[in-house]
């Protein structure tokens, strides 16, 4: 019955803001089309279908919010005025008291406040759909920020999903578009997704993976974990002191350099993506602070750790090519990369490949290098890529939507900001150290221990081959020489039935001459 309940507050909203009006218009069955012209018969709607989505999505609650912030990345398979809507959604929603609060972080650190706190503030400096913080201190007088995640999340978020799940399918089976836009499958991974960030305890490893990946850049602070007071569901942290990054005019005022500010900003991007292969995939403005403090000022504060997206070497080594390619304008490279990747079926003709490419992308070079926007290119090969049948990676997306909100950042901080001649040096070292010489010296040094507990093996398992190779050979022998015997005794076992036969043969021809 709670289901049920659920399931009509979803299509009473759903009616409310015309969602239907959108959903319905992409069935093909004539009997769907009929039923959307009766349910939205004296219903008119002023605002955009974008819109009217994400308020929807607003009215529904914080995991719907949260479902339409995934699906915000998703922009190789939405239409783009749906796509920038939906990165509108705000995670804001009031926060749960503080008591109940406080009695939450006591049942997951199993003891009371004060075994583990000098001083707890009830009331939450942040409220977001998943969790709240709150500001604390230690027993030590170290100051902390405590993450808590609201109570009863998993109950709802499991009767919200199969829902979802049930949508989906119904969707896929009488959309024209379901197909294409694989609402399973999308279900699938925000199912994913967000099971991972109800886990308090991986977003924490994800924080200390970071730290370690920037300690030597100088250029980002991440908070340190106090991995004695984290559980699922309670994340206890170094607390950072920073202002806003959206504050432009609070850090200009305090000194701070806006447009390197600007160019770290990328630096740090391109960093975590092309040497580490694991960036941070939320950077918005809410979760980017800027220190003022006299040892790291300037410097960035990470904060909020739920998305991270990885890389593989494969990935990296297809993003540097197609950028390098891209800004050579080589669009046939840039086709044969698709195909190399695997991404596109073998049988794809690169030369149609090509010209779809260079339609694409050939009207960005009419502008200057600063104005172009490689998230958008990024986006425009996923699209056209999509044409000719290519499944698109979803680290790949993370990584296009984080780009689009890095640039964004960038721009907004340095109008002038020219991204590509910050991302080159990237690209083209990426490619020196895989390709040359130095990506050689690099791979020995890091096969090297393999190699020194190989080396002294190398005679004893040289010497088992051999062996293994000459019993092989004798075993080979004695079963050519066993098949040669049954031959020659079967041969013989002829000879010797024809023998009696011929035998037997004469005795009767000389008994029948007798008679």
């Amino acid at each position: 019955m709670r289901r049920l309940a659920r399931l009509l507050l979803i299509v009473v909203t759903l009616l409310r803001f015309g969602v239907d009006d959108i959903a319905l218009s992409g069935f093909r069955q004539g009997w769907v089309r009929w039923i959307a012209r009766i349910v939205t018969l004296g219903r008119r709607f002023d605002a955009p279908r974008g819109a009217r989505l994400r308020m929807a999505l607003e009215r529904l609650g914080p995991i719907f919010v949260k479902f339409g912030q995934v699906l915000s990345t998703r922009r190789d398979l939405l239409p783009r005025d749906v796509a920038d809507e939906l990165a509108k959604l705000q995670d804001d929603v009031p926060p749960f008291p503080g008591e109940l609060a406080m009695s939450l972080v006591e049942r997951a650190l199993r003891k009371p406040l004060s075994a583990a706190f000098l001083h707890f503030d009830p009331e939450p400096v942040a409220s977001a759909s998943i969790a709240q913080v709150h500001f604390a201190t230690l027993l030590s007088g170290r100051e902390v920020a405590v993450k808590v995640l609201r109570p009863g999340m998993l109950d709802v978020i499991e009767d919200d999903l199969a829902l979802l799940h049930r949508l989906a399918r119904w969707v896929e089976r009488v959309s024209v578009d379901g197909k294409r836009l694989k609402p399973r499958e999308v279900v699938a991974e925000f199912d994913i997704y967000l099971h991972d960030e109800l886990d308090l305890i991986r977003e924490a490893a994800n924080a200390a993976q970071l730290r370690r990946n920037m300690q030597d850049l100088g250029l980002c602070m991440v908070p340190e974990m106090v991995w004695d007071l984290c559980t699922p569901t309670v994340m206890v942290m170094q607390r950072m002191h920073g202002v806003p990054i959206s504050q432009v005019e609070r850090l200009r005022d305090a000194g701070v350099d806006i447009k390197k500010l600007a160019r770290d900003g990328v630096t740090i991007f391109f960093t975590q993506v092309f040497r580490d292969g694991f960036f941070h995939a939320d950077m918005h403005p809410g979760n980017i602070q800027v220190s003022l403090a006299p040892m790291t000022f300037g410097n960035y504060i990470a904060l909020d750790f739920g998305i991270i997206g990885t890389l593989t070497e494969n990935d990296k080594e297809y993003l540097a090519q197609n950028f390098i390619a891209f800004f050579r304008r080589d669009y046939k490279r840039v086709a044969e990369l698709h195909v190399e990747s695997g991404w596109v079926p073998a049988d794809t003709r690169i030369d149609a490949l090509e010209s779809a490419i260079r339609a694409v992308c050939e009207p960005h070079f009419d502008r200057p290098l600063k104005d172009i926007s490689l998230g958008q290119v990024l986006m425009r090969l996923f699209q056209t890529s999509r044409r000719f049948n290519v499944e698109i990676q979803p680290q790949l997306v993370l990584l296009q939507k984080t780009l689009l909100n890095v640039e964004g950042l960038g721009r907004q901080l340095d109008p002038d900001l020219d991204l590509w001649a910050t991302a080159k040096p990237f690209l083209e070292r990426w490619m020196n150290e895989q390709i040359g010489w130095r990506g050689l010296v690099e791979r020995v040094k890091n096969e090297a221990p393999r190699y020194a507990q190989l080396l002294p093996e190398l005679p004893r398992l040289l010497h088992q081959s051999l062996k293994a190779t000459a019993h092989a050979d004798e075993a080979r022998a004695l079963r050519d020489l066993v098949a040669e015997q049954r031959r020659t005794n079967r041969l013989l076992l002829a000879v010797i039935w024809g023998g009696i036969g011929f035998g037997i043969g004469a005795l009767g021809v000389q008994l029948a001459h007798q008679l």
